[in-house]
């Protein structure tokens, strides 16, 4: 009899570990926040990365980029698609305890809407088409001027508190201190920044006990600021870091082979491409789709990919990302055909030249003109080594292009002007797959269709498919566009970057989707645990 009772209580009364709430993470990041503002916080992206845990929208983005319910338990859209009527959640607190109402959503759109808003202008643009009112304290609703399909996609910004910044203009906001002491909704709270001769050196964030979401795991997560991802690298090789904001493409290896590291690689919501200037005089020939197929067909994408960026990219075939609902699958894919690019050229009345032993063509002219162009990119060493690498590929078959390497500034400056041939520029999406605002006729004067390219059938497919909400019509008309635009090439897509992020394996839980942004790696920050308790295992059993 006692031997059946002890045989009981060993098979009951064993112990396991469990995660438990405490502990603190620490990651390393290049750079040092600026604006911890998330109406301010898309110029930096360490603000991003802080902006992620301490604040949040009456919307966010998911890991398919859906867009699903935050600080808002839902809303409603009229049949007219005009109307969209958002339900705040009672329960949610600012980390001052004040509640979240209303008012908070009002006066965060008013200074969007401000035409002294100091942020994107697209932005500030579209929500001073948007008339916004409140119903009570947890209602809000916003009237559009003409359906706008992607319109859910800017709930996603995070609100500020109306109580602490009365009074605040937009114009005001860059140079307020509520920037380096935010006060946010998010599951992070900012208890700390420490600085050495005025520079940030690091932050420390603890847990909201209050957030109406998944109460975190951890106690607190340390930001630590370093001057470069290298430097983060070597952070973590002393021990004064557990995770790495950012791997750069120089440490991969070792990342990958470090037994105490976790690494992640993530395709980012954005695509690096070669902007081709269609309205530059100079460049007559870009006007030509024959010439632009040409040029993709003579790039090797996939070996600039491997060569210069170490693999961390993804061949791009659409302006529409892959995976996303409206991606095109059966898009027309352009892989190195060194033969289609000289048989599209002659096609065209450009004259090979020649020289003996040589398999390819050493130059191309038409009508007294040389095919060759210039190739504008920022002086960052992987952008420039990037355009060399384009160069030389076009150079194989007789295209000659000069790089020029420029300040960012200056890059930006002359992306905005049009005073550019070819440019190469990497662009990020919002959460929603609308092409409009880079491809519409309506933006090639003074909007973001850099390249001019100019298109009625795609511009017509593009305007509705931003006016109705039935998804299936948007895909439909999204498939056509992504059809005709690998038609006319009226750009070179290049890739899609991926973003490298690892953590300590002392750091458990830890799972990373797909990124709009990389702040979004935190997505799932509240299952992320570093301490173990121990409890009965039959009592682990039923958790």
């Amino acid at each position: 009899m006692l031997a059946t009772l002890l045989i009981y209580v060993a098979l009951n009364f064993s112990t396991v570990w469990v995660p438990a709430r405490g502990g603190t993470y620490v990651e390393g990041v290049a750079g040092a926040p600026r604006y911890l503002n998330p109406l301010l916080s898309n110029q930096y992206l360490v603000d991003g990365d802080l902006c992620a845990l301490l604040f949040n929208g009456l919307t966010r983005l998911d890991e398919r980029g859906e867009v699903v319910p935050d600080l808002a338990l839902g809303w409603e859209v009229s049949d007219d698609g005009l109307t969209y009527t958002f339900e705040l959640r009672q329960n949610a607190r600012w980390h001052d305890g004040r509640p979240v109402t209303a008012d908070d959503v009002l006066f965060t759109v008013r200074l969007l809407q401000d035409p002294d808003f100091p942020g994107s202008p697209d932005l500030s643009a579209l929500w001073r088409s948007v008339k916004v009112e409140k119903e009570g304290l947890w209602t809000v609703r916003f009237t559009l001027q003409q359906p706008f399909a992607p319109f859910l996609d800017y709930t996603t910004i995070g609100l500020l508190p109306a109580h602490v910044l009365e009074g605040v203009t937009a114009a005001q906001l860059p140079d307020h201190p509520f920037n380096r002491q935010p006060v946010g909704t998010g599951p992070f709270r900012l208890v700390e920044i420490a600085t050495e001769e005025g520079e940030p050196v690091y932050a420390i964030l603890e847990a909201n006990r209050q957030f109406y979401g998944p109460i975190p795991m951890l106690d607190r997560i340390q930001f630590k600021f370093y001057p470069s991802d290298q430097a983060v690298v070597r952070a973590y090789e002393a021990g004064e870091v557990a995770g790495i904001g950012h791997v750069p493409s120089s440490a991969l290896a070792w990342a990958r082979t470090n037994p105490s590291l976790n690494l992640f690689t993530l395709p980012l919501a954005g695509y690096t491409l070669v902007f081709l200037n269609l309205r530059n005089d100079a460049v007559p020939f870009l006007q030509t789709p024959e010439v632009r197929r040409a040029l993709l067909y003579a790039l090797d994408r996939q070996a600039l990919i491997d060569e210069v960026l170490d693999g961390q990219g993804i061949v791009a075939h659409s302006p529409i990302l892959p995976g996303t609902w409206a991606y095109n699958p059966n898009v027309r894919k352009y892989r190195l055909n060194r033969e289609r690019t000289v048989a599209l050229l002659k096609e065209e009345g450009w004259q090979p030249s020649t020289s003996p032993g040589s398999e390819w063509p050493t130059g191309w002219t038409k009508e007294g003109q040389p095919l060759a162009f210039s190739l504008l990119t920022a002086d960052d060493p992987q952008q420039v080594a990037l355009a060399e690498a384009m160069a030389e590929q076009w150079a194989t078959v007789g295209i000659q292009v000069l790089v020029e390497a420029v300040s960012p500034t200056e890059l930006q400056d002359r992306l905005t002007a049009r005073q550019f041939q070819a440019l190469l520029v990497e662009l990020i999406l919002p959460g929603d797959p609308d092409p409009y605002p880079f491809w519409h006729q309506t933006q090639i004067e003074e909007g973001q269709n850099y390249a001019g390219y100019d298109s009625r059938d795609a511009s017509e497919w593009l305007e509705e498919a931003r006016q109705t909400t039935d998804r299936r019509r948007r895909r439909e008309l999204y498939w056509r566009f992504q059809e005709l635009f690998a038609e006319d090439v009226p750009s070179l897509l290049l890739y899609h970057p991926v973003y490298n992020y690892a953590v300590d394996k002392s750091v458990r839980g830890v799972e990373v989707g797909p990124l709009n942004r990389p702040g979004d790696r935190f997505r799932s920050v509240a299952s992320w645990y570093i301490q173990l308790r121990r409890v009965i295992q039959s009592e682990a059993s039923a958790r």
